[in-house]
């Protein structure tokens, strides 16, 4: 089943019929610096997150299974949901990697490789507890595929060419260098990306790149600008209940808004003057 011979789209369905959830966490920790706190999930909370969705009756699938769906290539199990994590933090191939294995929960990681050198010098993200690019294998043993974050975590959509080119494919060549093997998926830092961001994407090489929107993704959404649903601090168990239900976001692939096109705008400006500015 392609993604335009989905059925029901259009036909009035009821809620959740097509939607699929994609969340996405950052850190899981009780004790996060203050500059991630917002989008750090503890660990009972993520715990009990991770058994809705298995009580849920949708199916753990990867971006890649997503993919696949999106070209064209492979029908997706029904009622799919997906779980992506994003920058590398330290819980990620410890206890985050284990609370999923023991579930039998497929995730996608996108790592943000300056991060996770020492001292974290090579990226623009503030200090923080993060793994080392030399765990990333670990990551494949738990069941995780990896996707690209870019170098820094610059907001992509801000960039000269040449310098959104280096982010995509230092990442890229970075991660394929310690995993041995191809990397097909891409995370917009903070999900901010463009027309031109979302071209080069696909000239460098990745078969899909996920954004933020705060929206549940679906059959026929964007390859390229794949909906996640951002998973904040103050979200509680009934909202993850909710949107693995298909209520309370609203479903893509729909246009952007006057608003953020206009900050889009704004942020482009700010950065001519003032260089690289962190996405978050």
């Amino acid at each position: 089943m392609t993604a335009a011979a989905a059925p029901g789209h259009g036909q009035g369905q009821g809620p959740g019929q097509h939607s699929i959830p994609v969340f996405l966490y950052h850190a899981v920790m009780d004790d996060p610096p203050g500059w991630i706190a917002e989008f750090t999930v503890r660990p009972r909370e993520f715990a009990a997150h991770l058994d809705a969705i298995v009580d849920s009756g949708r199916t753990p699938v990867t971006v890649s299974a997503l993919s696949d769906h999106l070209a064209g290539r492979a029908p997706l199990p029904p009622r799919p949901v997906v779980l992506t994590f994003d920058d590398g933090f330290a819980d990620l191939p410890g206890p985050t990697a284990e609370a999923l294995a023991g579930r039998g929960l497929p995730a996608t990681a996108y790592l943000t490789t300056g991060a996770l050198t020492p001292g974290g010098r090579g990226s623009l993200l503030p200090p923080a507890p993060m793994m080392a690019l030399e765990q990333a294998p670990l990551l494949e043993q738990y069941g995780m595929e990896v996707g690209g974050h870019t170098v820094t975590h610059a907001q992509l959509d801000t960039l000269s060419s040449k310098a959104l080119a280096y982010e995509l494919r230092e990442s890229k060549a970075v991660l394929e260098d310690t995993l041995g093997h191809g990397i097909r998926h891409l995370a917009y830092p903070h999900g901010y990306n463009s027309r031109g961001v979302r071209a080069m994407a696909a000239r460098t090489g990745y078969e899909t790149a996920v954004a933020v929107r705060h929206a549940l993704s679906s059959g026929w959404d964007e390859r390229y600008r794949i909906s996640r649903l951002i998973v904040r601090q103050g979200h509680t168990l009934a909202d993850v209940e909710g949107w693995l239900a298909g209520r309370g976001a609203r479903t893509a692939p729909y246009r952007d808004g006057p608003k953020t096109v206009g900050w889009r705008w704004y942020r482009r400006a700010r950065a001519a003057v003032r260089g690289p500015v962190f996405a978050g």
